[in-house]
């Protein structure tokens, strides 16, 4: 998946909102909570990072191409960076990326999603 693919694919998602942050990361935020994180690493890969279930989390974190996300998950946060596609395709990364908006919501309050008209 390319920058303005992973781009693309979270503006799609409701009420989501995209900011540049932390040395150029691609950055979206749901509500002010971040669902998402992207960018490039020193050799120019695309990464992605998201929030994800613990189930996902514990799967994921042993496949190739993905590990724990650096600073968060050393927080205990669940957490997975996609470094490459080699076990999540781009298919199931949107699926995930889908699952991480849907947590992120979930956790706002009440108030916060009737706003975001996200019920």
């Amino acid at each position: 998946m390319k920058l303005e693919d992973y781009d693309g694919f979270c503006a799609s998602l409701p009420a989501a909102r995209h900011v540049v942050q932390w040395g150029g990361a691609h950055v979206w935020k749901v509500g002010g909570k971040v669902f998402a994180i992207g960018g490039h690493d020193r050799a120019g890969q695309v990464f992605v990072t998201f929030k994800c279930s613990d189930m996902a989390y514990d799967v994921l974190k042993e496949q190739p191409g993905c590990r724990p996300a650096p600073y968060l998950a050393s927080r205990g946060m669940k957490w997975i960076q996609r470094q490459t596609s080699q076990s999540v395709d781009d298919a199931a990364l949107k699926d995930y990326l889908r699952e991480s908006h849907r947590l992120i919501v979930r956790k706002l309050t009440k108030l916060a999603r009737s706003e975001l008209g996200l019920g």
